[in-house]
């Protein structure tokens, strides 16, 4: 059967899916997939896995794809990271029986994709990507996708987009935002952006960001003129998002946790999505957030989350007419609900807004409040203090920043001494690096070895000589 492309490819293949499950590291596990299905998720993607990874070794492909395979899961989109055209297809050819079409991942904004080399970080990279998408167009039975971010500039991202679908790709996700805008500075995704690559190509395109509800669904496929949404942060805090529905929390994580039970997977994973689901109670009833961190046991976190049930009745019983939500919610706190990351501090934007997240750490550190992570630390430091004034002051390397040695003889961190030193074969007796002095006793020691003599060969006859022959034989 020949291999569907673009539009046929999503309305006969994926069923024409507008509602997405979003890739998601470490949370979008076989279990969530099937909670997220239940409740009006119509296409999902697996977490991503890194491709060389998946390659070399078969334990990593076992527990991430080849183990969860289940009828109730597709369609289904495998999600790889890559940098290297030809790994890149051998990861996909060994995943594309287990799945309905292989996503390259190009929007990954976070540090460990920058220092991996992959994801967003490969957007200025078109040649090298160009040659990703064409070989595994060329090489694979199930249809190439990618997931892009988007660049500053419009007209820069449409001719991105282009670029990748004439490379072979036959359904793209757009994430309306820049690579620069993740945590405290993710603000607001561009539907401009999506609308603008929506009309320039003709492959089926995905819309990605200020997803939280069901009207926001119908909304930006009104907008944008997308054939589908996807959710992430949205569905972690809503699973039924889809459905348009807010159900209370510990009905959906109690599904969660017996889906859990039949498709087990690390409780890493489940504590995690037990803390999204009960992230707004675990703010009104936070000794038991100390307890859900704790457990060790699926069944302990089972146990957790039942006692927030019953203090959230506890709540519900308390509750007067015509009592409206505290903390500024749409919802009670028991109920499934968005939950709005925070932006940077007003009144305080230094050089257009843009400012490191060590920069919000210092400011958040001026305030009377401390963070919830400090609070944490305090807990378990009485003493530590938080207050800057009273932080010592460290000189700063002069090449990184970070706090230079106090007895370097380059005035430099240990990381860039380490590299100058070597480099000029010196030592720095304050950091412990001693090149030259191990140099010069290299050389020295072998100054002192004696010269090998080569050994004289003795004659016929002698001692060590070879046996003397008479009249041709030997003596």
């Amino acid at each position: 059967m020949p291999k569907l492309e673009g539009f046929e490819f999503w309305s006969r293949t994926l069923g024409g899916a507008r509602h997405v499950v979003a890739p998601m590291v470490d949370q979008s596990e076989l279990a969530w997939r099937l909670l997220s299905r239940r409740h009006g998720a119509q296409l999902c993607y697996t977490p991503m896995l890194h491709a060389q990874v998946f390659v070399r070794d078969a334990n990593y492909r076992k527990e991430n794809l080849y183990c969860d395979v289940c009828p109730e899961d597709r369609p289904l989109i495998v999600q790889f990271c890559a940098n290297d055209p030809e790994v890149f297809v051998q990861a996909a050819l060994l995943a594309q029986d287990y799945c309905d079409a292989v996503d390259l991942n190009l929007g990954c904004p976070q540090m460990i994709a920058k220092r991996g080399h992959y994801g967003a970080f490969l957007q200025e990279e078109w040649d090298l990507l160009q040659r990703m998408i064409l070989l595994a167009h060329e090489k694979l039975s199930v249809p190439v996708t990618c997931k892009i971010r988007v660049f500053p500039e419009i007209d820069k991202t449409v001719r991105y987009a282009q670029m990748l679908e004439k490379a072979g790709c036959q359904l793209l996700t757009v994430h309306g935002r820049t690579k620069e805008q993740k945590g405290p500075l993710s603000g607001t995704a561009s539907w401009e952006h999506i609308k603008a690559v929506r009309k320039a190509v003709a492959i089926p395109v995905f819309a990605n960001g200020n997803i939280q509800c069901l009207r926001d669904v119908e909304r930006c496929i009104q907008d944008t003129g997308v054939q589908g949404v996807m959710s992430a942060e949205g569905n972690l805090h809503n699973p039924a998002l889809f459905e348009g529905r807010s159900p209370a929390v510990w009905e959906l994580a109690e599904e969660y946790l017996d889906i859990v039970r039949q498709h087990p997977c690390p409780l890493s994973y489940v504590r995690a999505h037990l803390f999204k689901l009960w992230h707004h109670t675990l703010q009104v009833h936070q000794q038991l957030r100390e307890e859900l961190a704790k457990v060790k046991t699926l069944e302990g976190i089972a146990a957790v989350s039942q006692e927030l049930k019953l203090r959230c009745q506890e709540d519900i019983s308390r509750q007067k007419e015509g009592e409206k939500p505290s903390g500024g919610l749409p919802f009670f706190h028991w109920i499934c609900q968005p939950y709005f990351r925070p932006g940077p501090k007003e009144g305080s934007k230094e050089n257009g807004g843009a400012r490191s997240k060590r920069a919000l750490e210092e400011e958040e550190g001026t305030t009377d409040v401390l963070s919830k992570n400090k609070q944490k630390k305090k807990l378990r430091n009485p003493h530590k203090t938080f207050d800057p004034s009273l932080k010592p002051k460290y000189a700063k390397c002069d090449q990184c920043g970070n706090p230079k040695g106090n007895r370097c003889v380059f005035n430099l961190c240990r990381g860039c001494c380490k590299k100058r030193a070597f480099k000029e074969t010196a030592d720095c007796p304050g950091h412990g690096l001693l090149f030259k002095t191990k140099l010069e006793r290299s050389l020295a020691w072998k100054g002192a070895q004696p010269r090998l003599q080569e050994p004289q060969q003795a004659g016929p006859g002698e001692p060590g000589g070879f046996p003397e022959v008479v009249g041709g034989a030997l003596a």
